[in-house]
């Protein structure tokens, strides 16, 4: 399953990198901008509408484009700039806008300034997101996340120079649920709630300069609130309709905040010499407060009356310091000598009592407390050699020393207990590499690293591990060839699993521009992943061990993009992008075969998820006039899953606009 959603993760992020298609990235009016007062400026706004025709999966459409209809701000640019340099009350303003009026990824951003006195940095964002809860049914998120974030610099141009920082994160929007009641065997019922999370910063700060050496420090303060709650009053059969079980009310809160003070310092040389160093140094004291109050009523799998009612509550500290110190030398222009040493160690406290009452029996309650440290330091030296004009080297050594300690002490009605554990886990890792340019437009990388873990935290964890990539390109003032590959192999044995992991990536990319009217731009690249994993579950109340998964994907990813400049009145894009997994080759999950993977064959049929999407778009931008131009743009999706129909779909975008300065 993980690395199924790895997988989709990957399509995920091809889909949302897929540039759409707009704004409009042409400009209008001067490049120089107009002249008022002691002032340039430059303006240009993009007014347009949307539309969209969805077929299919609408809300796996969501999930990914979510792009609708109505008129929107797709874009706009404001620049003011002081001539001289000194305006009366400002000496540069700039204001970006995308999106705006109901885009599902809106943005804008502002900087107003004064070289003397002041700086102040605006950024606001507003994103929509839909998650459909996949395949699995009962689970549905519907949210809005506002982001913005306010920070002013006094005395931006002298030595020393103060700061003040706000930031805000909320997420809002209903959201479904399932919740199984009265035991293990009992049924699942959905329920909304409306989630309600917040999260703020207030920060403080400073910076001097002196005698080549730069000093920043940091004060800051984060609280965190989630106030979500979930509520039915109607009865409700459940999933199953021949059992017994039925939920007649549930009332549910789970308040949950904290505080996280912290502190942020870094000190670093400025001066141009053969020795530059750089030190840094962070600390957070994070608390938090839960408590978790549920009231269930309704009939058991016997069909009697049951009323339940669990309280769970606690309190932890997560403290958190991180320390840095890098150096380099540099004697000559053809050798540098790197050596960086971190710090990190973090400690997870807390204690939890749980209660539990229910209607004629016993009450129950527990009382848990954990502790977990983890503590990190990390020696990196690297140095490159440059021997001649056409040949470098390059190599260093790694090693890090990871300690985790943890205890857990329980007690409840009769018994109490407490269990510690140490483990440390030391990585030794070399690496190597040489630069080519045999020629002048030809460079050539290659580069090795090698890795050995003594005991690494997880089964999926790098222990014996190498790595080998290249890169070689040819570039002209015109032409540009680029071809790359990389292998990464993992081999991780532990007392209760076995796990292996191999990925091998090739890419080329090309682009050609012509004499100003024309240019293309392609690439294609090739994902293979396998994984070979133990696995050990629990079927018919017995424990199966020694069985294993294996997971295969063969991603693929081509683009090609074509721009022309017709008679500098037009400008015309067409483009083409394309993702497949093919997974093992199968083309329906029925088709297991003779592959090697679990005993199970519901786990076997899900040992590959191929699936495609395509998105090939089109964009014709006419310049009117000076100072105007009109575009029209249409782009297509087409996303397609081989094992499961339901999550198909295909949808036809596209924007008409008109893009102005004034």
């Amino acid at each position: 399953m993980k690395n199924k959603l790895a997988s989709m993760l990957l399509i995920t992020a091809g889909v949302v990198a897929q540039q759409p298609v707009a704004p409009t990235p042409e400009t209008v009016g001067r490049s120089r901008g107009e002249d008022v007062g002691g002032y340039n400026y430059t303006n240009q706004f993009e007014t347009g509408y949307r539309f969209r025709s969805i077929g299919g999966n609408f809300d796996r459409y969501r999930s990914d484009v979510n792009y609708g209809n109505g008129i929107r701000l797709l874009g706009s640019n404001l620049t003011v700039h002081s001539k001289e340099g000194h305006g009366k009350l400002f000496d540069e303003l700039v204001l970006t806008t995308l999106g705006l009026g109901n885009d599902p990824y809106q943005h804008a951003s502002l900087r107003l300034q004064h070289n003397k006195f002041y700086r102040y940095d605006l950024t606001w964002r507003l994103n929509e997101y839909l998650n459909p809860g996949l395949t699995s049914g009962g689970h549905w998120l519907n949210t809005r996340r506002h982001l913005q974030d306010h920070d002013v610099t006094l005395l931006p141009q002298s030595s020393f120079k103060f700061f003040a920082g706000y930031s805000r994160n909320s997420q809002d929007g209903p959201a479904l649920s399932t919740i199984q009641i009265f035991d293990s065997r009992g049924d699942e019922f959905p329920f909304f709630s409306n989630i309600d999370r917040t999260q703020t910063e207030y920060r403080v700060g400073g910076e001097a300069s002196a005698r080549g050496f730069k000093l920043i420090v940091l004060r800051g303060w984060q609280r965190y609130e989630e106030a979500t709650s979930y509520n039915r009053d109607q009865v409700h059969p459940g999933a199953n309709l021949t059992d017994n079980t039925t939920l007649t009310s549930l009332r549910r809160t789970e308040p949950y905040d904290g505080n996280t003070p912290f502190w942020r310092a870094n000190l670093l040389s400025e001066k141009k010499t053969w020795f530059a160093a750089n030190a840094r140094m962070s600390y957070a004291g994070g608390r938090r407060g839960y408590a978790f109050d549920e009231a269930v009523a309704g009939t058991d799998r016997f069909g009697s009356a049951r009323s339940r009612q669990i309280l769970v509550s606690g309190a932890g500290s997560r403290p958190v310091t991180s320390a840095g110190f890098t150096f380099s030398l540099t004697p000559s222009i053809r050798f540098t000598l790197t050596n960086h040493t971190a710090f990190h160690q973090v400690a997870m406290n807390g204690n939890g009592s749980y209660q539990e009452l229910i209607n004629s029996a016993a009450s129950f309650s527990a009382f848990r407390f954990q502790h977990l440290g983890i503590r990190s330091i990390v020696n990196a030296t690297d140095a490159s050699w440059r021997a001649s004009r056409w040949i470098g080297f390059y190599g260093g050594y790694h090693y890090s020393n990871r300690r985790v300690r943890s205890r857990e002490g329980e007690s409840g009605i009769g018994f109490s207990d407490v269990v510690t554990a140490e483990q440390t886990n030391r990585l030794h890792a070399g690496l190597g590499g040489v630069r080519l340019q045999p020629a002048r437009p030809v460079s050539i990388n290659l580069d090795v690293e090698v890795g050995r873990a003594s005991r690494p935290f997880f089964p999926l964890s790098e222990r014996r591990y190498h790595s080998l990539g290249g890169r070689i390109q040819y570039k002209t003032r015109t032409l540009l060839l680029a071809a790359a590959t990389r292998a990464n192999y993992n081999t991780n044995s532990v007392s209760l699993f076995t796990h292996s992991a191999r990925s091998r990536n090739y890419s080329f990319d090309a682009s050609w521009t012509g004499k100003g009217w024309l240019s293309v731009d392609a690439g294609y690249s090739k994902l293979h992943l396998d994984t070979l994993t133990g696995i050990a579950y629990f079927a018919s109340t017995r424990l199966v061990e020694g069985d294993e998964s294996i997971y295969l994907s063969n991603l693929h990813h081509g683009h090609l993009g074509v721009r022309m400049n017709i008679q500098k009145r037009a400008d015309f894009y067409a483009g083409y992008s394309r993702i497949k997994d093919t997974g093992d080759g199968r083309s329906v999950a029925a088709q297991v075969g003779e592959r090697t993977g679990s005993a199970l064959v519901a786990f076997r049929v899900v040992q590959t998820f191929p699936l495609s999407y395509d998105s090939p778009q089109a964009r014709l931008s006419i310049r009117l006039y000076d100072k105007i131009r009109w575009n029209l743009g249409y782009q297509y999706y087409r996303y397609k899953e081989e094992f499961l129909a339901s999550q198909f779909y295909r949808a036809h975008t596209g924007y008409t606009s008109v893009l102005w300065s004034f």
